[in-house]
Parts: structure tokens; C-alpha cells; sequence
């Protein structure tokens, strides 16, 4: 399963990018990425990967290309983003900016990073240019019906929603990262 994203600055700058949902991390891969995308250059608090096993942070070496292909330009610029997921398709004329958070968005909670990976169940539900609301209104509704699931199977269920919190706690560490 995959989603396609096409952003259009204009006749000379157009980006289209496929972003398989069900990726692992790819040693080769990462070892063709740039250097600021090692494990070691500025490592998440929070990073529970070993330099061991991972020489490179999975979610950088999937960003890269997206970061290398737009830097320099404009973050107000205007933007034609065409989005195709498996159920439908959206365009929205947008701001550079809002067009970038939604495609990084997916990248990063698809990556196989372990921390922005929490947050694959939305990217598989993927709904582009949502504001804070409804981004919010989803993330509380799934880790609800995880909890009812739970609590169904005989599992303890958080009802207080303390796990969803921690788990925003640890993808601002991220995020500051």
C-alpha cells in the first residue's frame, strides 16, 4: 500500500513522491544517505536505536530527499499538492509550508523509526492538510478504539488516555530534535 504526493510550484518544479507505507529500515539505503542523517549526529533524546544496529536515524535517511529537494526555497511560496491514497485523492492549493508538513507527516510516522512509528496507524488513514482539530479529534479516536479492543481482549484498557500523553511527550522530544 502506498501513497503518491505531487507538489507544483510551476512549469520548472514539480516533486512527485510514492511513499510505501509498509518499509523497513534499509541498511543500504542509509549508507548512500547524507552524512547529516547518521545516528550520531544529533541522536533524539528519546532514540531507543542502538548505533549498533542502525548507523543511520531511519526517519532522516527517509526525509532526505523531500529536505535536499525544496531547500532554498520560499516555505510561503504557493503550491499545488495533489495527494493519492488507496481510498481517494485530494489537491489543495496550498502554502509551501502546509503541503511539506503533510507529506514529512506520513514520511516520518511510516518511517522505521520507533517512536514516530506510534503514530502509523493515522498515516495508513492518511488525511492531508488536517488542522490541529481534527488531527486531534483522530489520535484520540484510535487510541480509544485501541483501548476498547483492549479492554475487550481482557488486557487493561487506559481510559484516561495517560498512554496517548506519554506518547505525545515522546514525539515532542522528536519533534525538538
Amino acid at each position: 500500500m502506498a501513497i503518491e504526493y505531487r507538489i507544483t510550484l510551476d512549469d520548472n518544479h514539480e516533486f512527485s513522491y510514492r511513499i510505501e507505507l509498509d518499509r523497513v529500515y534499509d541498511a543500504a539505503q542509509a549508507q548512500a544517505a547524507p552524512s547529516w542523517t547518521r545516528l550520531d549526529c544529533q541522536q533524539c533524546s528519546n532514540c531507543p536505536l542502538s548505533r549498533n544496529d542502525f548507523s543511520h536515524c531511519p526517519a532522516a535517511v527517509d526525509l532526505h530527499r523531500v529536505i535536499e529537494d525544496f531547500q532554498g526555497l520560499p516555505a510561503f511560496k504557493k503550491a499545488m499538492v495533489w495527494v493519492r491514497t488507496p481510498e481517494r485523492e485530494y489537491t489543495k492549493q496550498v502554502g509551501l509550508e502546509e503541503g511539506l508538513r503533510a507529506l514529512l507527516g506520513v514520511i516520518m510516522a511510516t518511517s522505521a523509526c520507533p517512536v514516530l512509528g506510534k503514530l502509523k496507524p493515522m498515516a495508513q488513514n492518511h488525511l492531508p492538510f488536517a488542522n490541529n482539530q481534527e488531527f486531534i479529534l483522530r489520535a484520540v479516536s484510535l487510541y480509544l478504539a485501541r483501548q476498547y479492543f483492549n479492554f475487550r481482549e481482557g488486557r487493561l484498557a487506559d481510559w484516561e488516555l495517560k498512554g496517548l500523553v506519554r506518547m505525545f511527550q515522546q514525539l515532542q522530544l522528536v519533534n525538538q530534535a
